[in-house]
């Protein structure tokens, strides 16, 4: 079935990310989940920092491979021979940017083609910025975040708060 990307911010990866990248990992030979830069968000970790703990979380998934790319999404897809664009949609809100977006790597890249996959219900509400302001109220992130990496984020955010000295 060839090569997908699975891109974002995953800052940081949850398990409605996890989801996806399990059902989308069983539908193609390849993977690759990439960090990518968004402009227009602050990130809690680095992007070397997200790299690794999403190798973390996703070591259990032999056809998953972690990176991170700087570049336009179309370009790094041609780069890497990837031929489609894998993203989550938690609600009707997300379809119109993400529709957008496809368009547009369609336009730069027209070998690339966007899948999109609903997230599973339970992981409807669940976003990164969610789990962040969880954290920095002490909440308990088991049911939010990979395990390998729930004591990462809320040592980072004691860390960002101030907390941790």
């Amino acid at each position: 079935m060839g090569i997908a990307i699975y891109p974002g911010s995953f800052d940081p990866v949850t398990l409605g990310h996890l989801n996806i990248i399990k059902r989308a990992a069983s539908c193609f030979d390849k993977l690759i989940v990439c960090v990518m830069v968004n402009s227009k968000k602050t990130g809690l970790f680095a992007p070397q920092e997200r790299v690794e703990l999403l190798r973390r979380a996703t070591k259990r998934f032999p056809n998953v491979e972690v990176d991170f790319s700087d570049e336009l999404l179309a370009a790094y897809a041609k780069r890497r021979q990837a031929h489609v664009v894998v993203k989550g949609l938690r609600a009707v809100s997300d379809f119109e940017q993400e529709v957008q977006m496809a368009v547009i790597n369609r336009h730069l890249n027209p070998g690339l083609e966007t899948m999109f996959l609903a997230s599973s219900e339970k992981y409807t509400y669940l976003s990164s910025t969610i789990v962040k302001e969880m954290a920095r109220y002490g909440a308990n992130l088991e049911a939010f975040v990979p395990r390998e990496i729930v004591e990462d984020v809320n040592r980072r955010v004691r860390e960002v708060e101030g907390k941790d000295r």
